[in-house]
């Protein structure tokens, strides 16, 4: 696996200082900042840096987006995620590659949060523009041992990137 340094952010400056509010100003940051991004998503970091044990953060979303099937094995680490805005379909899926589930979750409805255990191949897609998460798991974080990536799914930047998407989409219908 190459650890290529892309030439766009993954994430905005972290939020300083013992206490941070988290307002909807912060939400419409994280947002503006997603729709200018290439990967049509951004997160906004409240934990200090990779080194700290609970990673907290807002991920905006924009439909399109293409967050390759991974998961987080070696270190084992949970993830859980809430809904602030809009709808995302989040997907579990078997070793082969073959979805196991599909679930609809949204701000504001009976379904608006999703917690995955370690070692859950999973991915997630915005449906809704200005999807807002936010999200925890365990630090630190390291870009070689964070994510397991699915070998069945095209890796990001890839021109099977959207075809993928467009399938995993219209096969949850």
């Amino acid at each position: 696996m190459s650890l290529i340094e892309p030439s766009f952010p993954l994430a905005l400056e972290p939020q300083s200082g013992e206490l941070t509010v988290l307002t909807d100003e912060l939400i419409e940051r994280t947002i503006a900042a997603s729709r200018n991004s290439q990967r049509k998503r951004i997160i906004l970091p409240f934990h200090d840096g990779a080194s700290n044990t609970l990673h907290r953060m807002f991920n905006a979303i924009q439909p399109g987006s293409y967050i390759r099937p991974h998961r987080h094995q070696n270190p084992a680490k949970d993830e859980a995620l809430l809904l602030l805005r809009g709808a995302l379909k989040f997907f579990t899926f078997h070793e082969d590659g073959r979805v196991d589930q599909v679930r609809n979750v949204a701000a504001n409805t009976t379904e608006f949060g999703i917690d995955v255990r370690a070692g859950v191949f999973h991915t997630f897609i915005a449906t809704e523009q200005d999807t807002v998460v936010f999200e925890v798991k365990p630090g630190p974080w390291s870009a070689a041992t964070d994510k397991d990536f699915a070998t069945w799914a095209p890796e990001e930047g890839s021109d099977e990137c959207a075809d993928y998407l467009d399938q995993l989409l219209r096969n949850s219908e």
